[in-house]
């Protein structure tokens, strides 16, 4: 079994700010409400579960073509993810995969059979099945 640690902390009330980092140290970043939700800049969890969806997504996606014994020269991944702020408590509503890929010997319709399986199966994925929506709005073979 792994265990991985992300932190946060926060300073003031809701007008405050915080930081948020990762157990390797490799992301420290600040956040508030204004990076949330007023485009201010630094980082939002909402980007962070985007950013940890794309990287777990890919790497599951590249691992399912490897040991089908697939070239994978590269695979690029967004993940967008839609937080609906129109309630009372803001919700995610929709995450959207869009997917490319360089992968030698393979066909567009069994490399997007592989990225509809990489989607269903990959851990973050699993996570986010409570999401209402979750669609793979692309997977492009180049």
């Amino acid at each position: 079994m792994i265990n991985q640690r992300g932190n946060a902390e926060w300073n003031g009330d809701i007008k405050g700010s915080g930081s948020i980092t990762t157990q390797s140290g490799t992301v420290s970043a600040p956040y508030s409400v204004g990076a949330r939700f007023e485009g201010q800049k630094g980082t939002n969890p909402e980007e962070l579960v985007g950013a940890a969806h794309a990287g777990c997504y890919t790497m599951f996606l590249t691992s399912i073509l490897t040991k089908d014994g697939k070239q994978v020269q590269q695979i690029k991944t967004e993940s967008k993810v839609t937080l609906d702020t129109s309630g009372e408590i803001p919700k995610i509503v929709k995450i959207s995969l869009t997917t490319e890929g360089q992968v030698a010997g393979i066909s567009q319709e069994e490399f997007q059979q592989y990225a509809e399986t990489a989607k269903k199966n990959c851990p973050i994925s699993q996570l986010l099945s409570a999401v209402p929506e979750m669609e793979l709005a692309s997977a492009t073979l180049k």
